[in-house]
Parts: C-alpha cells; sequence; structure tokens
C-alpha cells in the first residue's frame, strides 16, 4: 500500500516537473519569437542617431507588396553599430513586408553577378520587377530607393527657365542645384522648359516649378500655365516681391499675378518684415521671416515641430474663389509688417501704410475643373529664397521637408508627406588647450591622488 503511495507521489511529481519543463520551454519559445518577431529598442541619444525618421516609419509601415532589400558587402562589413547593417535591420524590423538579404559578394560570387553586382557596399530595393539601387548607405539614399521601386513610375518637374529664374545647374548660394538633388532622390526627373521659345506645357509634366522669375511673363506663357492648371496640372509658383534696389530688381509680372488672383491668391507688393527676435538668434535680419506655426492643410500639417526661412518675402491674400478652393498654409508672426518701399533697404516700421501681421505667406488651391481625380491644383509662396542653396542646405530649418511636402501634394502622393532623415548631428567636443590641460590633470593626477589618499586615511583609522 505505501509502495503504491510512493509510485502514485512520484508519478504525479514527475508529470509537474514535465509540466513545468513544458511551460517554461514554451515561454522561453514565445519570448524569443516575439523579440524576433517585434523588435523594440529605446533610443536615448538627444538627436535620435538610432532612430527612423517619420518619413522612413510611414512608408516601410504602409507597404502593400513584399520588398527585397539586398546588401551586397564583406561579411566583416555587415556587423558594427552606426553601419548599413544596424540601419537595415531597423527598417526589417517595421513591418514583415520588407525583408533583407545580406550577400557577400566573395563567397557567393554567383549571386552577385546575376544581380549585376561588380562592387562592395551596394544596397539594391526589388519589388514587383522592378529594381532600384540606392545612391549611398544613408537611411535618405535607402528610403529614396524604397520610394522609387514601389511608386515605380516617374515623376517629371518642368522648371521654367529663361525669364530670370533660379537655375538648377547653379550651385552657387542662390542656385537651385540642391533642389534638383531633392527631386531626383525622390523619385522625381527635372527637365528645363523654356516657354518663350514654345509656350506649351507638356501633359509628361507632372508639376511645374516657377521659381523666382525677374522678368516678367507675357500674355501667351500666361495662358499656356492656365490652361495647363485649369486642365489638371499641378504648378509651385515661389514669386520675390519687386524690388527695385540697385543691385535687385525684379518686375512686377502683373499678368502672372492677375491670374493666380484669378485663382483666389494675390501676391500683394510689398515686402515682409519680421521684428520678432528670434530672427535674431539665428544672425537673421528682419526682412528674413522663420516660420514655426502652421496651418492643418495637408502639406504642413506634419511641420509642427520645424522651423522654415524665408528670405525676402512678399504678403499673399488667400480666399475660395469661382472653381477654386483655397487653403492657408502658413503666416507670420504679429511682430510683422508689410512695408510697401521697395525701392529703398531702410524700412519704417511706423509707416501708417504699413500692412500689419499676422501675413499669409503661403497658400495651396485645388481648382475644379469637373474631372474627378483629375483637378488642377497650385501652390502659391511668397519667396523664391527660400529654395536656394544656402537655405535647403542648413539643417538648422524644415525647408527641405516643406519643398518636398508640396511636390507630393501636387503630385497627389500624399501618403509620403512626412518629416524626411536628418544629416546625423555633429555633436563633438572642441576643447582649448587651457581646458585640456585642465581636465589632463584632474583625471590622470587628482583623481587617482584621492583615491589613494582615501584608501591611506583607513589605513591609519584602522592601525
Amino acid at each position: 500500500m505505501r509502495a503504491d503511495w510512493i509510485k502514485t507521489r512520484q508519478t504525479r511529481y514527475t508529470a509537474y516537473a514535465a509540466v513545468y519543463i513544458v511551460i517554461v520551454v514554451a515561454a522561453l519559445v514565445m519570448a524569443n519569437y516575439l523579440a524576433n518577431r517585434y523588435n523594440k529598442s529605446f533610443d536615448s541619444t538627444a538627436n535620435k542617431q538610432f532612430s527612423l525618421s517619420d518619413q522612413t516609419v510611414k512608408i516601410v509601415k504602409n507597404l502593400k507588396q513584399d520588398v527585397t532589400v539586398s546588401y551586397f558587402d564583406r561579411q566583416s562589413n555587415f556587423s558594427g553599430a552606426g553601419g548599413a547593417k544596424d540601419l537595415l535591420d531597423r527598417y526589417s524590423a517595421i513591418s514583415t513586408k520588407l525583408h533583407v538579404n545580406y550577400i557577400d559578394p566573395v563567397r557567393k560570387p554567383e549571386v552577385a553577378k546575376a544581380a549585376g553586382i561588380r562592387t562592395t557596399g551596394v544596397i539594391i530595393v526589388e519589388t514587383a520587377g522592378r529594381r532600384q539601387e540606392a545612391k549611398g548607405l544613408t537611411e535618405e539614399d535607402v528610403t529614396g530607393a524604397v520610394i522609387r521601386a514601389v511608386k515605380g513610375n516617374e515623376r517629371n518637374v518642368c522648371v521654367v527657365q529663361g525669364t530670370g529664374e533660379h537655375n538648377l545647374t547653379d550651385s552657387e548660394g542662390s542656385g537651385f542645384s540642391i533642389v534638383k538633388e531633392l527631386l531626383e532622390r525622390n523619385n522625381y526627373k527635372t527637365q528645363a522648359l523654356n516657354l518663350l521659345q514654345k509656350p506649351e506645357i507638356a501633359k509628361e509634366c507632372t508639376v511645374l516649378l516657377v521659381g523666382g522669375p525677374k522678368l516678367d511673363y507675357v500674355e501667351p506663357v500666361v495662358t499656356a500655365i492656365k490652361a495647363y492648371v485649369e486642365g489638371g496640372g499641378r504648378a509651385l509658383f515661389a514669386l520675390d516681391p519687386p524690388l527695385q534696389l540697385r543691385g535687385e530688381a525684379t518686375g512686377e509680372n502683373q499678368l502672372l499675378a492677375s491670374q493666380l488672383s484669378a485663382w483666389g491668391i494675390t501676391p500683394d507688393k510689398d515686402l515682409v518684415v519680421d521684428l520678432n527676435p528670434v530672427n535674431r538668434l539665428f544672425g537673421f535680419s528682419a526682412a528674413v521671416v522663420l516660420i514655426t506655426q502652421y496651418e492643418s492643410q495637408a502639406i504642413v500639417r506634419e511641420l509642427k515641430d520645424e522651423a522654415t526661412a524665408f528670405p525676402l518675402s512678399r504678403s499673399l491674400d488667400a480666399k475660395n474663389v469661382g472653381k477654386s478652393t483655397v487653403e492657408k498654409m502658413f503666416q507670420t508672426s504679429q511682430d510683422s509688417f508689410g512695408t510697401p518701399n521697395l525701392n529703398s533697404p531702410s524700412v519704417n516700421a511706423n509707416d501708417p501704410k504699413n500692412k500689419k501681421g499676422p501675413l499669409t505667406l503661403g497658400a495651396a488651391g485645388t481648382y475644379n475643373n469637373g474631372q474627378p481625380g483629375n483637378n488642377g491644383r497650385f501652390v502659391v509662396v511668397g519667396s523664391s529664397s527660400w529654395l536656394q542653396n544656402n537655405i535647403l542646405g542648413s539643417r538648422n530649418f524644415g525647408n527641405r521637408d516643406l519643398f518636398l511636402n508640396t511636390m507630393n501634394w501636387l503630385s497627389s502622393d500624399e501618403d509620403l508627406i512626412s518629416i524626411r532623415p536628418k544629416e546625423p548631428e555633429d555633436r563633438r567636443l572642441t576643447l582649448t588647450v587651457r581646458q585640456m590641460r585642465l581636465l589632463f590633470y584632474l583625471s590622470v593626477i587628482a583623481l587617482p591622488l584621492i583615491v589613494v589618499g582615501s584608501g591611506l586615511g583607513v589605513w591609519w583609522r584602522r592601525r
């Protein structure tokens, strides 16, 4: 009887142990599965150096088809903090639709040869039979390749030239070469368009860019722009104030201004001056307007934490007119005003003719031509200088995001509107010779002496 009881108890304990082991193993398997499937990390760096941008997260999360990212490099280069693998692993952790392959061309030469890879450090993005090569190993390059592969069809930006507009090939501070670079990284092709030679805008132009003309547009040019937008075309107008200074003479462009007014956005003949002290923090004069607050329009909705800069701007009057629906995008502060004095660099803040702020600097509109899905869209900004290299090249402002969001909205790619990857912030500590000497004495001499002295003090008290 006792033997049976002992045997029953042993059987019960064995069953309990077996169940516990199964539970523990199952818990470990589930924990490992969840850790592998939902890779979560916390980035405590001040500049979020190890986090993907809002745009990347938005694009990868919304993938509808499988995307394969292949990284070709030596296996010894795969691992390491801050490397391409560290970056690509963050992509694959966002969505199960994105798959990353790491291929060593030396160990798998047949795979590299079949892919046409002749060098190392190359990232290829493939989906639905389309293939794109990342222009580099940064987040901006990889995300750009994903966008181009997913979107497939290329967009064409036709840039009006020949009337004093900024040039896309000009790499000087006032040039638009960074505009060209940003567009081509984000699935747009660019081409110059001289409307004086042929006042006609082809349907292949996804977006028309009018970037700061110095001369007046003649009637056939304005007629071509009108027909293009009202026929379902998309256009960005960046128009400077008609300054008449010794080194700066810009035409009033009355015909173009009248057409924009007919669509609900009227460029005023003024120069916006902002006395907000924030300008001084960046070393700007009052003629450079900083925008930190935005309306709810789709282009600027994501820019709530971004500051954008607009040198030499004019104000706009925006309202719904006829077939056009217009939305304001951003306004100046209450400390601003628009001066009608365009012939002198000196400004009188107490001039009764001044137009008091806040003033509208940017507005977007839709022209309802009765063709659903093919309505015209247009954006007007009272400055072209916000797109210059010396502004777009700065990490301090969100002008890049504003520009690309504008292009995405105009080309009906609203799903791409977001905050884009930023260049890594240089946070190196620069010390003077005196500071370096002080640091040496404190860390190499003073601290060890304190430790030794404390030890001697304890020994002396205990002897």
